[in-house]
């Protein structure tokens, strides 16, 4: 007999109309549930079946997970939505989650890539009293400066220290347009940016006002990842956030950004699980 079983739900705004699955555990249920915000272009299956095989593993033990498509995509209605503008939508899942099974009191969202960033958000426009905690998977702040320092520091800071490299370079093995690529990253990792109205400063302040439980969970192969976590280490928006008591985080190490392969979708499951039951085992 399967520990869970799994039932569609409707989620309504003013400007789409999507469908979600809800896995329920068989078993006694826990008051928190999970609501699943996926990243990018994916629909509620999520990338290699994440959000299908996460919302299992946490129904059967003991957390009722939704998952579910974001306007324009899978079954849902409406045009594709920018992450900054997810608001209704997320706020017609709680909804939907909270009212159709009665057991759910208080809803952890996780979010991967820009699913993170849109769930800090959210929190910052609703400070919606059901949230009771956030799981952020490689949180996407990207920006041309951002990404350039990421370059920098971890793909060709590691160039720079191979002999390999500087061997090629010597020999002529390096061509004009690699080299003028590198130039390019490194004139605009100088450039300062005005940060003080970008979603990536609204997404701190979300974060320092959250009083609940956070989990960070970044792929040791990810530059999405790396560039938050240079990012949350360097910015002065961000300056302290990581060491809040409030914060757990991990690196997933060999684990790549949707956590493909199966020992980095297993550690992803292990560790989201490991918090959920220490923060919400109630």
């Amino acid at each position: 007999m399967s520990p869970y079983t799994e039932t569609p739900v409707e989620i309504l705004t003013q400007a789409s109309a999507a469908w979600g699955i809800v896995s329920v555990p068989q078993g006694p249920a826990y008051e928190t549930g999970v609501i699943i915000v996926t990243g990018g272009l994916q629909y509620r299956v999520g990338a290699h079946r994440q959000s299908v095989l996460l919302a299992r593993q946490l129904a059967a033990a003991g957390f009722t997970t939704l998952r579910f498509d974001l306007a324009g995509l899978g079954d849902a209605t409406g045009d594709v939505f920018d992450f900054e503008t997810l608001g209704p939508q997320l706020t017609a899942a709680l909804e939907a989650l909270t009212t159709q099974h009665g057991t759910v009191k208080r809803v952890v969202l996780w979010g991967l890539c820009d699913g993170a960033s849109a769930a800090l958000l959210h929190w910052r426009t609703t400070t919606d009293p059901r949230i009771a905690g956030l799981c952020l998977v490689n949180p996407w702040v990207r920006s041309d400066t951002g990404l350039a320092r990421t370059h920098i520091k971890h793909y060709y800071g590691h160039r720079l220290t191979e002999w390999s490299f500087w061997r090629k370079l010597l020999a002529g093995g390096v061509g004009p347009k690699a080299i003028a690529q590198l130039m390019d990253t490194l004139r605009t990792s100088l450039h300062r940016q005005d940060t003080s109205q970008s979603f990536q400063q609204k997404m701190a302040l979300a974060w320092r006002s959250f009083p609940s439980p956070i989990l960070l969970l970044i792929s040791e192969r990810d530059l999405t990842g790396q560039e938050f976590m240079d990012q949350a280490r360097t910015d002065k928006a961000w300056q302290g956030c990581l060491q809040m008591a409030n914060v757990q985080q991990h690196i997933m190490p060999g684990a790549d950004h949707t956590c493909s392969t199966q020992g980095g979708h297993e550690l992803l499951g292990q560790l989201t699980l490991q918090w959920l039951l220490s923060r919400f085992k109630s």
